[in-house]
């Protein structure tokens, strides 16, 4: 998006993103608990999660592709790509690929983006307003989902014969795995026999896949 619509903020767009990753519990925690109360906090989620079949899990990444690129074409580089990675590892049959895109080419990915992003970083370019504003923002926008993550799913509880942890909401950002970690240690602080790590990653993921299909709403919109 930023390419599109701002490529003279690539540079600082793209440090904001990694910067927040690492950000996230320091982001957070703060929101989170002005939001909640300890016994919130401390609410219990089985461990138990439903079981999924093999059938689902190859069908879950063909399925979700063909409906959010058919809705919203433009996310399709982010979403066939999301997608693609996840049939290597659930088919069982691409281990050895399964296993080098997730270490080897990720690694190797990282290094060409890093030299890519620092040939934009130089201090003329990256110490102006508009760049410092793209990280006043970006931690605005956490801080935000944050707050109406958690919020909604306070709202869920109404509902829900089986509560949910209200901090499970707060994993629903597009930082993976750092947001559901996030949750699974303060839901361990406030009581050591909870454990949310699995309950975070749905949403979690799911944050990723509705990013995707945001920026792809935003490209249609303003990238002509």
């Amino acid at each position: 998006m930023t390419n599109r619509l701002a490529p003279h903020l690539i540079g600082a767009t793209a440090v904001a993103a990694y910067t927040y990753m690492a950000m996230v519990p320091i982001i957070q925690p703060p929101v989170i608990k002005a939001l909640t109360t300890k016994e919130e906090r401390a609410m219990y989620m089985k461990p138990q999660l439903r079981p999924v079949s093999r059938l689902e899990k190859i069908l879950f990444p063909v399925i979700g592709a063909i409906i959010i690129i058919l809705l919203v074409p433009k996310s399709a580089p982010l979403i066939g790509m999301f997608m693609a990675g996840n049939i290597l590892r659930e088919c069982g049959v691409t281990d050895r690929l399964a296993n080098t895109a997730a270490t080897a080419f990720i690694d190797i990915l990282t290094i060409l983006l890093g030299l890519c992003v620092g040939a934009f970083m130089s201090a003329g370019t990256f110490l102006k307003p508009a760049s410092l504003m793209v990280f006043g923002l970006g931690i605005a926008a956490f801080a935000a989902s944050t707050f109406f993550g958690v919020i909604l799913a306070k709202f869920m509880n109404l509902f829900l014969k089986e509560k949910i942890n209200p901090m499970i909401g707060a994993a629903g950002v597009s930082a993976v795995p750092m947001a559901a970690r996030v949750v699974q240690r303060m839901g361990q602080e406030a009581n050591p026999r909870n454990f949310l790590l699995m309950h975070a990653m749905g949403p979690n993921v799911a944050g990723v896949i509705g990013t995707a299909t945001a920026a792809g709403i935003f490209l249609g919109i303003l990238g002509g």
